[in-house]
């Protein structure tokens, strides 16, 4: 297969029976058109993003493990709640891997797809859980020289999130940013493009731990949610840095609303005048992620003038438009090991990928376990 006309691939499938099932199936690589260029996958990041379409809320301690070494077979129960929401993937076998990195192997015949070849780059769009990708040109991005595979697997998912948080911080008037699960890969990138930019950040953890990272990395504001000086330690970094806006990977529980309350303490604090329907300044939290999967509880000590909402990074590219995601790439392609470097605590393979105590491990999403699976790992 190391001739790359076929490879493996990681899918993804929910059965109507509500079992959900991870394989392994060899694939033909598509033979690369005039402006595709065919890649050897050699690195892709697990990410949250990721872990939502291959496992989902399956409950991983039904997870069974049959098949041979080479071509292992996951099965798990997904809850009776979670099947009615997936209803539109029932019995379809999906590939899974938003971003990735490799070596392209074969090309197209235009000058641009011929000028890539044996040249290392990353790439978006999807099913990168597999050992050859035919994709467009315009989806890949040469790595700057000196720059490996692992160094450019996640070139966008995550240095793009953050790079559109302050965007949209920009955009929506606001000039400081609060941010949760703030320790995780993405957070520390965020950290590194504020210091950079001159931009106030209020960093939101949930340990000591968590909080070291952040200092060793420079952060000025860390509040630790786990604290009984919480809510009054946020109000004072709030009050600090004038964060109007909020980035919330948690989504359930409370927390969203404890970020608003905050804010209305920290506008009050600054205010000229009293007002009985609450400070007029304008606060927002987005909701991006759910690393907690329970209902959002806002109990609405903030006045009315706020917003929770969703933030996904496709819309607000497709907002941006082409001209502007340029100039982010270019910004990601020349910060590749500096502000957006990733750090991984462990490379897999795809059948390592499958074997349910690394499955134990990354299904966690804990801060500070991730992994890069290398389908082309000997």
């Amino acid at each position: 297969m190391s001739n790359g006309k076929s490879g493996l691939q990681l899918r993804s499938l929910l059965k109507k029976s509500g079992e959900l099932e991870l394989s392994l199936v060899d694939v033909p690589t598509p033979e690369p058109a005039d402006d595709e260029v065919v890649v050897r996958v050699e690195a892709t990041p697990i990410n949250p993003s990721d872990l939502g379409l291959l496992i989902g809320p399956a409950d991983m301690s039904t997870a069974k493990v049959s098949g041979s070494e080479d071509t292992p077979v996951v099965t798990a129960k997904m809850p009776e709640a979670a099947l009615r929401m997936m209803a539109a993937r029932l019995d379809q076998s999906l590939p899974v891997g938003n971003e990735g990195a490799g070596v392209v192997i074969r090309t197209g015949s235009s000058d641009a797809a011929k000028a890539l070849m044996g040249k290392n780059v990353s790439m978006i769009g999807g099913a990168m859980y597999s050992q050859y990708r035919t994709m467009k040109v315009r989806d890949v991005m040469e790595l700057p020289a000196g720059t490996t595979p692992a160094d450019g697997a996640s070139w966008f998912v995550n240095p793009l999130t953050a790079l559109g948080m302050t965007e949209t911080m920009r955009r929506e008037n606001h000039k400081a940013l609060v941010h949760t699960a703030a320790a995780s890969n993405l957070g520390q990138m965020l950290n590194k493009i504020c210091i950079k930019d001159g931009i106030g950040l209020v960093n939101i953890v949930r340990s000591k731990e968590q909080a070291d990272i952040l200092h060793k990395i420079g952060a000025k504001h860390v509040v630790d949610s786990t604290v009984d000086s919480f809510m009054d330690d946020l109000t004072n970094a709030l009050v600090e840095t004038g964060a109007t806006i909020a980035f919330d990977a948690i989504g359930g529980g409370k927390l969203a609303g404890q970020i608003l309350t905050c804010m209305e303490s920290a506008a009050n604090k600054t205010a000229k005048e009293y007002s009985r329907y609450g400070s007029n300044v304008y606060k927002q939290v987005y909701i991006y992620g759910s690393l907690d999967n329970r209902p959002t509880e806002l109990s609405r000590a903030f006045g009315l003038t706020w917003g929770v909402g969703g933030w996904l990074l496709t819309p607000f590219l497709q907002k941006i438009g082409p001209a502007e995601i340029g100039k982010l790439r270019q910004r990601v392609a020349s910060e590749l090991k500096t502000t957006f470097a990733s750090h991984y605590t462990q490379v897999v393979s795809l059948q390592e990928t499958l074997q349910l105590s690394n499955i134990a491990v990354y299904n966690k999403r804990a801060t500070g376990e991730k992994f890069l699976i290398n389908p082309n790992k000997g």
